[in-house]
């Protein structure tokens, strides 16, 4: 498979403070040269006959590609994130950015911070939005190879020094001041669109309990820490707990099949968490049993295991 060049996605003669020869030498030396090498090694790869070749040589392609392929794609990015205008974000990524980092001077402060951490060195500065949580956050990608799994970036900066040095010489900080300014937030903003039409990794669905109401292990804890009444359901199996040696602090362990003998001794005037192992049937059933009681009941997504994960307290069980 050979990889076709994109045609640069910026109009060079508009951008303020970066020279056409700034941008031509980046364009066609160093993302050309990416898309080169990129080529180069699929076509080494494509010739491979991969049950003889020995793995080091395998892995070192490999590598090898992941780099330009990184650099190719990161280098389109960074030339579409440029265009003249005002520097200042459209009202949809303002909100966005505000949402998630607190405000957009807030961003900037720390999308300018991490591009001058990497000044006189090399790598980028990427703004990804993340759809497992939806939400936008400041990344590095070390060495054209390290990203967030899953994120998408839709802004790049470039700090390798080929891609100020033209202009700039060492001065990196008045290079980011002038990229600032050159932002495209309009595409910028249409990458965000794009990005937040893409679904997060799908959750295991259990559809037998699709209408019982869950709630999540830090809403759980939230409630402990401030002190909100809550009772607390260990709904383990017995066969399961007798072989733990810790339960949740704040929980008690009951019998999930002698529901009928212990539902007496709960308050139907504060909330229930029920939960077993993983979150899945047993609990589902325990909490489903007491709501048919008239028990403002809930189960604890994620069960005892995912309490333990997010490093929740826990006691000795006895």
């Amino acid at each position: 498979m050979r990889y076709q060049l994109t045609p640069i996605n910026t109009r060079p003669w508009l951008l303020n403070g970066l020279s056409l020869r700034l941008i031509e030498s980046h364009y066609e030396n160093h993302y050309g040269g990416a898309l080169r090498r990129l080529n180069a090694i699929t076509e080494q790869l494509e010739s491979l006959d991969f049950d003889t070749t020995p793995g080091y040589v395998v892995n070192s392609l490999k590598r090898e590609e992941l780099v330009a392929l990184n650099s190719t794609l990161l280098h389109e990015l960074y030339f579409a994130s440029m265009a003249f205008g005002d520097g200042r974000p459209t009202q949809m990524l303002a909100q966005a950015l505000t949402r998630d980092f607190g405000s957009v001077d807030r961003w900037r402060s720390e999308f300018v911070a991490m591009a001058k951490g990497l000044a006189g060195g090399s790598g980028w500065v990427l703004l990804v939005y993340v759809p497992r949580d939806r939400r936008l956050s400041n990344q590095y990608p070390g060495d054209h190879a390290e990203t967030t799994a899953g994120g998408i970036p839709i802004l790049a900066l470039d700090m390798y020094e080929h891609a100020y040095h033209i202009d700039f010489g060492a001065n990196a900080t008045a290079y980011i001041d002038t990229f600032q300014r050159n932002i495209d937030w309009t595409s910028t903003q249409a990458r965000y669109e794009d990005a937040s039409k893409v679904e997060g990794p799908r959750p295991l669905v259990q559809k037998e309990f699709g209408d019982l109401p869950g709630i999540g292990v830090e809403d759980v804890k939230a409630m402990l820490d401030s002190g909100t009444p809550v009772q607390i359901i260990d709904a383990r199996p017995r066969s399961y707990i007798s072989r733990q040696q810790d339960i949740m602090d704040g929980a008690v362990w009951r019998d999930p099949e002698r529901v009928r003998d212990w539902i007496g001794q709960l308050s139907k005037s504060d909330p229930v968490v029920v939960f077993c192992a993983y979150g899945f049937h047993v609990g589902c059933k325990t909490a489903i049993a007491l709501r048919e009681a008239g028990f403002d009941a809930k189960y604890m997504k994620g069960g005892h295991s995912a309490w333990r994960a997010i490093g929740g307290p826990l006691k000795l069980y006895t």
